[in-house]
């Protein structure tokens, strides 16, 4: 029998260390922007065409490289950061992986120009599925300049399992956003189909969130710092008020390396647990700088995870350095021009208008050296009258009482019932419907009663009318008598484009207006809410995406839920008895009545069996 263990071909070894670092185009634009940072560039521009399938193009400004690294670095293990073992244990860049770059060039059809500053001519090399086509002298700009052309084109396995656009470039995004984030000194710009949208000019970390986040992030920071023995955090945390249901503004950098860390996200959350809403997550951007002979960044591919040699202490350093940050904040607020209006009405002076001169009130025949018998006359008329004045409000009082005890008894047991107790026959309804804690709905029916969870009711009956509003294009907008601006980051932007037509179909006026903002100029017709047109798109896209990470929805189907879930009435709103009536029709107009849009119960009937063995008859 021959021998069957053989040795790969580089090019099929380099394919398969491909599925390893590039997943999809966001992978690439990740280890290409950091090989740039590690060249020493300040000016770093990305290019991108289809989402990055057909085109990722990264240049910059830095070292750039001789013909012979030119060439070099696209060989399996070839590196410029590692020399020997212990080097792996005091990394301080970024992109190191020496399979990156072959990576790439296995799956792709890669060129590369390049020049040295000190050079007079660059050089340019061409490879394709890892099959080098040729190297020659080319007049470039000093630095490097790299296109990678129709990624997974040679492994159409890889390719199929690729999102659509909106779905990969909001992929790019959130890769580009947390390197930026990580180097708020260099100028990074990033164009999508010949449109700019990123230009993030030089700036501090704090204006670095607001151009990458929008402009409102501005007035929701909270500086964070501290300096120990074992690390460095700064960085900023978001006050409480502006925490989202959904993850996604939660960064760690360790040593401007993004990571991954749920025990150090459950630091910062707890410091948070006393002030922040239940089932929400408040925005953090922190740096950690710690001795890399402390932490181990080689446990995971794409570098995303570390382990740290005293975990338990970072933790509690984390801990104590966010919540001193909010104790201050809520402690001993800054006062500026660009304040919270909360703030306004409590520091902000009265007009001189306002002003009332304070008042003395006395009593003219007042005598101090009066004695108590020749005043008792005058005082015991005024205590009678006094007491008589008491008497008389406390009856009204009891009267008041008396006929709202009588109108709950006929509530709660109907017009029959009632007449015995309350000694009145007046009919509420046809149904007998009653309010119970402003939760549910009591009706009578003929073998007992039935209970009604009033906001899971509206629930299903606006998420069914917002399926065959999405199904049939029937969503009637109300016009907004003045149209409002919302901005938002570049992913949610994307995010909202790719979802236009089918939130128009739910009866919604928007189009955009300029660089990451829309203009919304309705709203549906058939909800009712007390939020505005552009916190009811919040609201729609933060709900989007919070169904989108957990229950992996349609899409059509997640935004019914999500819009049926931010206005329908809520537990707590008192309803009349047209409303009760009106929501207990439609509920059983619909195809599914008795089950809630999270699969419990949404009616529960109790017969008179029930109640007769609970009073033990």
């Amino acid at each position: 029998m021959s021998d069957i263990i053989q040795l790969l071909p580089d090019s099929v070894a380099n394919q398969i260390a491909a599925g390893e670092v590039v997943q999809r185009p966001a992978s690439a634009v990740k280890e290409l922007i950091e090989n740039a940072i590690d060249s020493g560039a300040d000016r770093i521009q990305v290019i991108l065409k289809d989402a990055g399938k057909s085109l990722i193009q990264i240049i910059d400004n830095g070292c750039g490289m001789s013909q012979t690294d030119a060439r070099m670095c696209f060989e399996r293990h070839a590196t410029s950061k590692i020399r020997k073992a212990e080097d792996l244990f005091a990394i301080r860049t970024m992109g190191f992986r020496g399979e990156a770059m072959a990576s790439i060039a296995a799956i792709a059809q890669v060129e590369l120009k390049t020049r040295r500053h000190e050079d007079e001519l660059g050089v340019q090399v061409r490879i394709e599925g890892s099959e080098f086509l040729g190297q020659e002298a080319v007049a470039t700009p000093a630095g490097t300049n790299i296109s990678v052309k129709n990624l997974f084109y040679n492994t159409p396995a890889r390719r199929n399992f690729l999102k659509g656009n909106s779905v990969e470039l909001r992929h790019i995004i959130d890769e580009f956003q947390r390197i930026a984030l990580a180097h708020p000194e260099l100028y990074f710009t990033m164009h999508h189909e010949g449109s700019e949208m990123f230009h993030l000019p030089p700036a501090s970390l704090k204006q670095r969130i607001v151009h990458l986040f929008g402009a409102n992030y501005n007035q929701r920071l909270v500086p964070v710092e501290e300096e120990t023995s074992i690390s460095k955090i700064q960085g900023y945390v978001g006050k409480p008020e502006f925490a989202k249901k959904t993850r996604g503004e939660q960064f760690f950098f360790v040593n401007k390396r993004f990571i991954k860390d749920p025990y150090l996200n459950h630091a910062v959350l707890s410091a948070f647990e006393e002030v922040l809403p239940k089932d929400s997550f408040p925005l953090y951007v922190l740096f950690i700088d710690i001795d890399p002979n402390q932490i181990d960044i080689n446990v995971h591919p794409t570098k995303t995870e570390i382990k740290f040699q005293d975990e338990k202490a970072l933790y509690a350093i984390i801990r104590s350095a966010v919540k001193r940050s909010l104790g201050r904040y809520n402690i001993a607020p800054t006062l500026d021009f660009n304040q919270e209006t909360g703030f306004s009405r409590m520091i902000t002076p009265q007009a001189p208008e306002d002003i009332v001169a304070p008042s003395i009130s006395f009593n003219p025949d007042y005598n101090p050296f009066q004695t108590e018998s020749q005043g008792s006359s005058s005082s015991s008329r005024n205590l009678g009258q006094t007491k008589e004045k008491v008497d008389r409000d406390w009856a009204s009082v009891y009267e008041i009482g008396q006929a709202v005890q009588a109108k709950n008894q006929e509530l709660a047991f109907g017009p029959e019932q009632g007449n015995s107790i309350a000694g009145t026959s007046e009919k509420i309804s046809d149904k007998q419907l009653v309010q119970l804690h402003q939760r549910f709905i009591l009706s009578t029916i003929k073998s007992g009663f039935m209970l009604i969870d009033q906001q899971a009711a509206h629930e299903r009956i606006l998420y069914e009318r917002f399926l065959s509003q999405l199904e049939n294009h029937q969503g009637v907008c109300q016009q907004s008598l003045f149209p409002q601006t919302v901005s938002l980051n570049a992913a949610d932007f994307e995010l909202v484009k790719d979802l236009m037509p089918d939130i128009q179909a739910l009866g919604f006026q928007i189009r955009e207006f300029g660089k990451h903002t829309f203009v919304v100029e309705g709203v549906p017709a058939d909800i009712s809410t007390n939020a505005s047109e552009v916190e009811l798109l919040e609201h729609l896209i933060e709900g989007f995406k919070n169904n989108q990470s957990g229950l992996k929805l349609d899409k059509r189907d997640n935004l019914a839920r999500t819009l049926a879930r931010n206005t329908a009435i809520k537990a707590g709103v008192n309803l009349s008895a047209e409303e009760m009536n009106a929501l207990i029709d439609e509920l059983f107009a619909c195809q599914m009545p008795q089950v809630s849009l999270s699969g419990k119960p949404i009616i529960i009937t109790f017969s008179l069996e029930e109640l007769l063995q609970k009073f033990e008859k």
